[in-house]
């Protein structure tokens, strides 16, 4: 017999506000739904790639993905109380991309680990041209940066951060690179990293040629002595800034390819975070 005085409590679906009504809502109660698949085990399958497509996590770089990305949206997945936060964002994407939903459990059960922020989406990779190509469209760029053996997804992602905000058309990332759209990257690149053109996956010496046959000029970034000042070079009307990996930094063939600037500082220690490093960089060039 079931008490009365103590019912089950009953848990019932909010229903759908109207003015979401037109959204292509798509309610997910299992684990195993296989509409969700490109969802499932985010943490460990994002290293390795999905088929040419990406995920974008998080209300900010989300924003961006709709609103200003290059990239096209192929599905949306939110924990089911976002959905409401989220409502005017959502009415911006074509009515043919799915919206799933789901409860904090099935949500976290398909991506693999607690997703506190309960919005994930997922896009699809562009082509991109032969790297000569590539820098011949972007026809008006004065200023790009290429990184060689960037490995770190939170430098990578600081990186098209700071290009971004201090003037930069474009980034380059070395076959040696790691993948840009890779889901901490662009949450750390607040979104940056779906808009600013890049270009990924040629080899560090082709990319510094094919950028000297472009006309630009090319500064390798690097704490030796045998470099001149950022603050007493010449600023070159179309440059480009070249950021080697964390510790090693930039090899001494490269960096006898392009002009070696280093960045005066303190000698209690021997170099900068590399994002840091393009930040001061291309704040300098801006303030002139």
């Amino acid at each position: 017999m079931v008490s009365q005085r103590f019912p089950w409590p009953v848990r019932k679906e909010p229903p759908i506000e109207p003015n979401m009504a037109d959204l292509n809502v798509i309610p997910v109660s299992s684990a195993e739904d296989p509409r969700i698949e490109d969802y499932v085990s985010v943490r460990e399958r994002d290293l390795t790639g999905r088929k040419g497509k990406f995920i974008v996590e998080g209300k900010v770089t989300l924003d961006v993905f709709i609103r200003r990305s290059r990239f096209d949206v192929d599905s949306v997945f939110l924990e089911r109380s976002r959905i409401d936060i989220l409502g005017d964002l959502l009415k911006s994407l074509p009515p043919t991309v799915p919206i799933y939903v789901a409860h904090q459990t099935v949500m976290d059960q398909i991506v693999g680990f607690p997703i506190h922020r309960g919005i994930l989406a997922c896009g699809r990779k562009d082509s991109a041209p032969p790297l000569d190509l590539w820098i011949e469209q972007l026809n008006t760029a004065s200023t790009l940066v290429l990184c060689v053996g960037l490995s770190n997804h939170d430098n990578t992602g600081a990186v098209f951060r700071n290009a971004a905000a201090l003037g930069a058309d474009g980034v380059i990332l070395d076959d040696e690179s790691c993948d840009p759209l890779y889901r901490k990257s662009i949450r750390v690149s607040a979104g940056t990293a779906l808009w600013l053109p890049f270009h990924h996956g040629t080899k560090a010496n082709a990319a510094m040629d094919a950028l000297s046959a472009a006309g630009f000029d090319i500064w390798t970034l690097t704490p030796g002595k045998a470099s001149q000042s950022l603050y007493t070079a010449p600023r070159p009307e179309k440059l480009c800034v070249v950021l080697g990996p964390e510790g090693p930094g930039l090899s001494d063939e490269l960096i006898a390819k392009g002009q070696p600037i280093f960045i005066p500082m303190a000698k209690t220690v021997d170099s900068l975070n590399v994002a840091t490093s393009l930040a001061i960089t291309l704040s300098h060039r801006l303030s002139g």
